[in-house]
């Protein structure tokens, strides 16, 4: 089954994370997210809406797995991660993140690769905790993040590797709106929708100049740093760190 549903409407793309319970980026959800960026960008899709399934938007890599499948699962996961991050920044179309519960890492990252943010109101948290896994981030992956904040909130959201409640999010920029969550899908799809009217050509040159210096470094960290960052994510006390981490977070709780 693929990972990520797709269903197009009036020209508008639903692109639904749909992968176990937390839709958590491992190799086969990261390649599907490729193939479907590529789908993304046909002709006959205006604009893009992404949002996860169930309860929750995308709770990033799936620590477990990349634990649990040591050095050579890992060297051939992060370019797939890697391309997953640039195929999403890269798509000329409008696209809407829906952030319909935790976006956590790698999920956060999605969202970010987006023009415009909405949150649903509750529980969700979203932002980057990498350095408290004890994991660097991929050029394309940090880059993003730099593109979506404002330059003060940067180093602060890296460094910090804190997960932020919506309101707080939103007061930092990592989203756009918190709105209702249940009216987060239809005001997505209107946000969608009027970007959608913008001549195509139109839209794609100026969301290539907006992130022109991005995309920029993002290709020059390609050839300067993301060999590096693959031999730390593959290194056997980089993996152990990931595995105290997730004792750490997810061993259960006493009664």
């Amino acid at each position: 089954m693929e990972p990520i549903g797709m269903e197009v409407r009036d020209g508008i793309a639903l692109v639904r994370l749909e992968h176990g319970k937390a839709n958590a980026l491992d190799l086969e959800m990261c390649r599907s997210l490729v193939r479907r960026a590529d789908e993304c960008a046909a002709p006959e899709v205006r604009a893009v809406v992404m949002t996860g399934g169930g309860r929750m938007f995308s709770a990033g890599v799936d620590l477990v797995r990349l634990t649990e499948s040591g050095p050579s699962y890992v060297s051939e996961f992060v370019p797939a991660l890697i391309a997953t991050v640039g195929a999403w920044f890269g798509l000329e179309k409008p696209l809407v993140a829906a952030v319909n519960g935790h976006a956590v890492a790698g999920g956060c990252i999605l969202a970010c690769a987006a023009d415009v943010r909405l949150m649903a109101a509750g529980s969700g948290r979203i932002g980057v905790p990498e350095l408290r896994v004890g994991v660097p981030f991929p050029t394309a992956a940090l880059e993003v993040v730099r593109f979506a904040l404002a330059p003060q909130h940067v180093q602060a959201v890296v460094y910090g590797a804190a997960t932020y409640e919506p309101e707080e999010a939103r007061s930092i920029g990592l989203v756009d709106e918190v709105v209702p969550a249940e009216t987060l899908q239809d005001l997505a799809w209107r946000r969608a929708s009027a970007l959608a009217d913008v001549d195509a050509q139109v839209f794609a040159v100026t969301k290539r100049q907006l992130r022109a210096a991005a995309l920029g470094r993002i290709e020059r960290g390609a050839k300067e740093h993301d060999r590096l960052v693959a031999e730390l994510w593959a290194r056997p006390e980089t993996i152990e760190r990931v595995r105290g981490y997730v004792e750490r977070t997810f061993r259960p709780r006493p009664s």
